[in-house]
């Protein structure tokens, strides 16, 4: 079987993400020159970001999460000052348990002459085994043909991947093609490049091993009736769920997190992109600033610059777009490191803005709770454990874990239950949803060390800009 990754220079070791806390911390870092080039201008907001020092600010959280969490041991109201974080956190996770989730939109139906126009993008390098298919499926969707067109940005693709192109392109009109002969940017440089070239007044992105759903437009354009909504995101599902524990995992960790982003929004609070069958608009887009060259994980970026621009991001739980779930325990490794490292990225680069409550209360208090979470508590967890090993107690941080956990677990079984549209659960459906619930939570477990291991990596040194994706292996045409 394949490596489910490659890197723009087509080198790869797959043992070089389990040695990077030691291999890498020899590299050079980022020359300041090429880093102070590299800004985004945000001109409707009047917000200009720069990336620079991300490895000393990586370094200052990680001085204070360890350095606090040994303090937090030490002092006599430590673990009341945890058990105060606690009952918030707790108080929160509630709140979004016994949230109603909003209700779709009717899709739209009847004479669609007056609707959208839409420009459909998919950002393809060496993608032979599947082009072909997403190509088929997009070109059937059920939407007036002169309302929606297809772009595909060849990455300079050294396989078969031009030629399948250029076939399909005479066989279908709403298929574009352009041929990328610099591969700068990853994928963040690939959309910027093709974005002039666009017409649509929304932008939907795909990933090149997508499968989607004919009435997709439909379902998906009524959630930008409202004005101040700058994004959609349609739910992912694993294609490849039943092939080993990892896929079964994968499966299980997308429906928990469709679940929490759900609830998250109803509340008031962050609605994250995921790349493959994200929509945004136009206008949007583009008071932003495009898409971000200097970041790994374009989705997660884009994501919060537009809840800093005060736009909004919904989701639509069905129809869902499928992908390939990674196969292997190192294709995963790969993965998850890339994203953790994305989402540290955009908190040090945008602290600033954060700090100064421009999302607003809600949306600064969700995001403050789920960094708590997602972020800090994993980092905790190493002075934590050694701090109660020497001093023979519990660790300080348990309650924290403890529901955490307990939320984690809740909203993956809710979040199966839901995407599986049972309103009532029968006592084999309930053992169903409850074992792989179990087999989830085990699984998830794989991201305490995926965060422990990135920020101390790039806290030591920042990685260079490397785009990575996952090789789709599919059936070639």
């Amino acid at each position: 079987m394949p490596a489910n990754f490659w890197q723009e220079n087509d080198s790869y070791n797959e043992l070089e993400a389990l040695n990077s806390l030691l291999s890498e911390f020899s590299e050079p870092e980022e020359s300041e020159e090429s880093v102070e080039e590299s800004m985004l201008e945000v001109s409707a907001t009047s917000l200009t970001f720069d990336y620079q020092g991300r490895r000393r600010k990586a370094a200052v959280v990680l001085t204070i999460v360890w350095g606090g969490t040994i303090a937090l041991n030490l002092v006599s109201w430590g673990s009341w000052f945890v058990l105060g974080m606690t009952t918030i956190f707790g108080i929160h996770a509630l709140g979004l348990v016994f949230t109603r989730p909003r209700l779709a939109p009717a899709p739209l139906s009847g004479d669609l002459a007056s609707c959208p126009t839409v420009s459909l993008l998919v950002a393809a390098k060496n993608e032979e085994a599947v082009i072909s298919n997403l190509v088929k499926m997009l070109c059937s969707i059920n939407y007036p043909l002169s309302k929606y067109e297809i772009w595909v940005v060849d990455d300079h693709s050294t396989d078969k991947t031009p030629e399948l192109l250029a076939n399909l392109a005479q066989k279908y009109s709403q298929l574009k093609v352009l041929r990328r002969t610099e591969t700068s940017g990853g994928k963040s440089g690939a959309l910027n490049d093709v974005l002039p070239l666009t017409k649509g007044a929304f932008l939907g992105v795909f990933d090149a091993d997508a499968q989607v759903s004919p009435d997709l437009l439909r379902q998906v354009l009524p959630l930008f009736d409202r004005e101040t909504v700058g994004a959609v995101q349609v739910r992912k599902v694993i294609a490849n769920a039943g092939i080993n524990f990892w896929t079964k995992g994968q499966s299980t960790e997308m429906a928990l997190d469709s679940y929490m982003q759900q609830q998250r929004i109803a509340r008031g609070g962050i609605g994250d992109l995921r790349g493959n069958g994200q929509f945004v608009r136009r206008e949007a887009l583009v008071r932003c600033g495009g898409w971000n060259e200097e970041t790994i994980t374009d989705d997660l970026d884009l994501a919060l610059r537009l809840h800093l621009d005060q736009w909004d991001i919904e989701f639509l739980s069905f129809p869902a777009v499928m992908e390939e779930g990674v196969t292997t325990a190192i294709s995963l490794w790969h993965q998850r490191n890339r994203w953790a490292e994305g989402q540290s990225q955009r908190y040090l680069d945008y602290w600033k803005a954060i700090f100064s409550n421009r999302l607003g209360r809600a949306k600064t208090f969700d995001l403050a709770m789920f960094l708590l979470i997602q972020q800090i508590l994993p980092i905790a967890s190493v002075p934590d454990l050694m701090m109660s090993l020497a001093r023979n107690r519990a660790p300080v941080m348990a309650p924290l874990t403890g529901i955490t956990l307990s939320l984690s677990v809740v909203s993956m079984f809710m979040g199966l239950k839901r995407v599986g549209k049972q309103e009532s659960l029968n006592p084999s459906a309930f053992l169903a949803i409850a074992l792989q619930t179990l087999r989830g939570t085990i699984y998830m477990l794989h991201w305490v060390v995926v965060m422990v291991s990135t920020t101390a990596r790039i806290s030591v040194r920042q990685k260079r800009l490397k785009w990575v994706k996952t090789v789709h292996e599919g059936v070639i045409d």
